[in-house]
């Protein structure tokens, strides 16, 4: 079994990355079980340099191979916003429900076909015994609904409807979330890149 550290402290994500990652021989361990925290400022100006810096900074602590995300919801008609900001679009420290209401609140009015987003992921992961370095990425189209819909996922998955399966994230299992959503196609990419990585350094398969 390989160790990677998950830089997050997200648990509906660490299930997303479990879930894409559990037929590899891998040790799956999210910060909030690291024998000290660890909190990193995302002060990148995309998604690629933020994942980058989670990552290179848990490796550098942890001495381990580490794995770290960044993504954003990105609105058609506001410009692209939230993006980068997603996390944080109602104010540090906002909840998902609060997000999720100033999201609205910037639609209100807006037909459902005006209402095009793009949901974007990059994953990087870092190795900090060989210096090796790899970034997926992953995206998933769809519009934003009037109100939200389904009980799973986080985030903007309650609103966030994909048309050619009807439904939205949350209204998903998670096992078919991960085969069409943005994280999950950057997963599907990563599971790809870590077996190749891993067999070739030695790692056990």
């Amino acid at each position: 079994m390989t160790e990677v550290i998950v830089a997050t402290n997200n648990k509906g994500k660490f299930r997303e990355i479990q879930e894409a990652l559990k037929d590899l021989p891998l040790k799956l361990v999210p910060l909030w079980e690291l024998p000290e925290p660890i909190k990193i400022v995302e002060d990148g100006n995309t998604y690629e340099e933020n994942a980058l810096k989670k990552a290179r900074e848990v490796a550098k602590r942890t001495g381990k191979l580490s794995i770290a995300d960044d993504s954003g919801l990105e609105v058609e008609p506001l410009g692209g916003a939230p993006g980068i900001h997603s996390a944080h679009y109602a104010g540090e420290g906002a909840t998902d429900r609060e997000n999720n209401r100033k999201l609205l609140e910037a639609l209100r009015g807006l037909p459902l076909e005006r209402r095009k987003a793009t949901f974007r992921c990059f994953i990087a992961a870092v190795d900090p015994v060989t210096g090796w370095e790899k970034v997926v990425q992953g995206r998933c189209e769809g519009l934003i609904l009037e109100e939200e819909r389904g009980n799973n996922g986080f985030g903007y998955d309650p609103l966030f409807f994909v048309p050619e399966r009807g439904k939205t994230l949350a209204e998903m299992s998670l096992e078919e979330k991960n085969s069409l959503s943005h994280r999950g196609r950057a997963l599907q990419t990563l599971r790809d890149v870590l077996k190749s990585y891993l067999s070739g350094r030695g790692a056990a398969w």
